[in-house]
């Protein structure tokens, strides 16, 4: 931070400790309180974020989506008239935060509170009386393709929808199981599975109420304040004090529970992220963009968990190393099934740097695959903790001393992490110079340099991404692809993530005790840009060769958000470009990878896979017929029966461990090795990266 910015800085908090030091006293109220919550949250983001908004009426628009879309996800409480008469501040936010004003944010919350209990109605009234599931009938499961309800009436008939569904798949679900079962115990009749599949959704309902009930107007509140930060962008956020803590544990990398970073979007719990060796990843079944619809504590009843707080969801989820959670999931195909996952330790070591050697009978070559996760470091002991740049030299040598052809660098599903790790891993396949730019705000370009002339590794390089490595994983593949020293190969484009924030304790802007615990902020401060002057902001990094995925068809990462930072260039740094980049074509090196994949049946499988995702992502309106329903759930495992090839093992790949790692006995080292290379045996993505290091040699 330049001298300017940081008096800029302390003038604001001086002149908030001022106001405190006038206005507050022992017995401070909570209007005072959230006055003072919303002017350190406006000033630290005026004064710090990378790209502060204009607080006009388009700001105001923005919250007010914002808010809205998070106050009722699923729109079955609040009514047209009552969005109307929340929409005469639509334009009129932006004044009352200059204010202090906090009239529509009462409003809103006098308005969901009434129509939640009016909705109790609905439900318990619905649920008493039998469904008719012959006749035709149809709901939209997407709540952006639906308006708000003209009246209750119309209201009521959303709920009865809803309910039957759920009514609809619970049954379903026990059909098939007395269908299936071996040992078959006299068989319930149809109005009986019936009658229990509506008491499990009553009693589900009965919670999910129970839990509404005990929604604060300091919950409701953070909602509306990280409207306002999200307005901004969508890494911008308020942490009341409890959820910073639930971030710090986050971050921690020792969490007992299942291992996976979940996000609340439209009223459902989606799967953002697998922790890397977490008992998420190890069972393998949780993958990315997965819904959770219900958490059940081994077998005990499931809770209904949409429409629940993230927060509440998460608590549902975690739990003592050992016991076991039943998570009802919903996969991107539409299919709905239970996965049961032992909740433990998430293993470090599975969480580092790894490395295999990969063999091709038919050209008799051998070459270095290494796998990175994140990139990791430990900033609380620097001196005797891991990196991932020195893991990755360590890796590098053991390839070396084993005689390979080139090396895979794996990125996919790499999140990111350390900034310095990724220009010191970069600075490993490069002599000296940049590596990327970092900008904050009004202020020059910092280049980050690698000042390592030694090269440790020269021969060819791949690097697979996927849609979903971001952050310092698009750096290094930026980096590596403006130099010409890399092949970058995978999805159409990376996640696209090309900022950064930090946190600030609002209670340090504060000298009132009586006003604290105020939270935390975390703001975009910076923005990444290639050395090149491309961000990687939004449009990611474009791989030089792209290969099918099932994702394909399917818009997900940054792009995905609400109010995304824009894509941008700034100048270019000085750098010089690989010297070996002219000694191969990289179209006739694509054009050999495109006849290949064109023929492989693995990849059509692949290609027809991102089809079917899309299809059934797009077909929202669903039946609630239920013989239509589950002919409709049959198809679809019959489908994914046939996309499960894609996972077989592929005969042309062999794998073997490092003889270093092959040394280490223990029963631990040798089932994490044999589940290594068994994920590696099954990989089209990684054979075809083999394949193009073979293109690359035989130049």
């Amino acid at each position: 931070m330049t001298f300017k910015k940081l008096a800029h800085h302390f003038t604001i908090v001086f002149a908030v400790l001022a106001l405190c030091c006038f206005s507050a006293s022992t017995n401070t109220n909570t209007q005072q309180k959230n006055e003072m919550l919303l002017k350190v949250i406006m000033q630290d983001l005026a004064a710090e974020h990378y790209e502060p908004a204009i607080i006009n009426d388009s700001f105001s628009e923005r919250v007010f989506k914002l808010y809205l879309d998070n106050l009722d996800p699923t729109k079955r409480f609040l009514l047209k008239s009552d969005v109307d008469k929340l929409a005469q501040y639509r334009t009129k936010i932006d004044n009352q935060v200059r204010d202090l004003d906090y009239t529509f944010f009462e409003l809103s919350v006098k308005i969901i509170n009434e129509r939640i209990n009016e909705a109790k109605s609905y439900y318990q009234a619905t649920l008493a009386q039998p469904f008719d599931f012959v006749k035709e009938d149809f709901i939209e499961l997407d709540a952006k393709k639906i308006n708000y309800c003209a009246d209750k009436k119309e209201l009521q008939q959303r709920w009865e929808k809803s309910l039957k569904y759920q009514t609809m798949t619970r049954l379903a679900e026990v059909l098939d199981e007395q269908e299936k079962a071996i040992n078959k115990q006299p068989a319930k009749t149809y109005n009986e599975l019936e009658a229990e599949a509506r008491q499990k959704v009553l009693k589900a309902q009965d919670s999910w109420f129970n839990r509404m009930a005990k929604i604060t107007n300091d919950d409701r509140m953070s909602a509306y304040l990280n409207a306002i930060t999200s307005a901004y962008d969508p890494h911008s956020n308020y942490f009341p004090p409890k959820d910073k803590q639930d971030f710090d544990i986050s971050l921690s990398g020792r969490l007992e529970g299942i291992g996976a970073t979940l996000q609340e979007k439209d009223g459902y719990i989606k799967v953002v992220s697998i922790v890397p060796g977490s008992p998420s990843a190890r069972q393998g079944e949780l993958q990315v963009d997965d819904v959770i619809l219900k958490v059940a504590q081994g077998a005990d009843e499931p809770v209904d968990v949409v429409d629940m707080r993230l927060d509440e969801a998460v608590q549902l989820i975690r739990g003592k190393k050992g016991t076991e959670v039943r998570l009802t999931i919903k996969k991107v195909d539409g299919t709905v099934k239970v996965i049961s996952i032992i909740r433990d330790v998430v293993m470090i070591e599975e969480g580092y740097a790894k490395s295999a050697i990969v063999t091709d009978d038919k050209l008799a070559t051998q070459t270095g695959y290494i796998y990175l996760p994140k990139f990791y470091a430990d900033f609380n002991n620097p001196a005797e903790g891991r990196n991932c740049a020195v893991d990755v030299l360590k890796e590098i040598k053991k390839l070396k001393a084993e005689g390979i052809n080139g090396i895979i660098l794996d990125l996919r599903d790499n999140g990111g992490g350390s900034l310095r790790d990724v220009v010191d891993m970069a600075g490993l396949f490069i002599e000296q110079g940049p590596i990327v730019q970092v900008k904050s705000k009004d202020e020059q370009p910092y280049v980050y340099q690698d000042r390592d002339p030694k090269v440790h590794y020269e021969g060819p390089l791949v690097i697979l991404v996927n849609q979903f490595s971001a952050s310092a994983s698009e750096i290094m593949a930026a980096a590596m692809q403006d130099y010409g020293r890399a092949i970058i190969v995978g999805s159409p484009a990376t996640y696209g993530k090309g900022t950064v924030q930090r946190f600030t304790n609002l209670d340090a802007m504060v000298a009132d005790n009586n006003l604290r615990p105020l939270g935390s902020l975390k703001l975009t401060i910076q923005k990444f840009y290639r050395i090149n002057g491309e961000t990687t902001q939004l449009n990611g990094v474009n791989p030089d060769i792209v290969l099918p995925t099932k994702y394909a068809l399917i818009d997900v990462g940054e792009k995905e958000l609400d109010y995304p930072m824009p894509f941008d260039q700034i100048a270019g740094a000085q750098y010089k470009v690989w010297q070996h980049k002219t000694e191969f074509n990289i179209d006739k090196i694509k054009k050999q990878s495109q006849q290949r994949t064109g023929t492989n049946p693995v990849f059509e499988l692949i290609e027809e896979n991102a089809e079917f995702l899309k299809k059934q992502r797009d077909n929202s309106n669903e039946t609630l017929c239920l013989d239509k329903y589950r002919a409709k759930q049959q198809e679809n495992q019959s489908a994914n029966k046939k996309f499960e090839a894609i996972d077989n093992d592929i005969a042309e790949i062999k794998v073997r461990s490092l003889q270093t790692d092959a040394a280490a006995s223990d029963s631990t080292s040798v089932n994490n090795r044999k589940n290594f290379t068994s994920k590696i045996k099954k990989d089209p993505y990684i054979l075809e990266a083999v394949y193009i290091i073979n293109d690359l040699n035989s130049r």
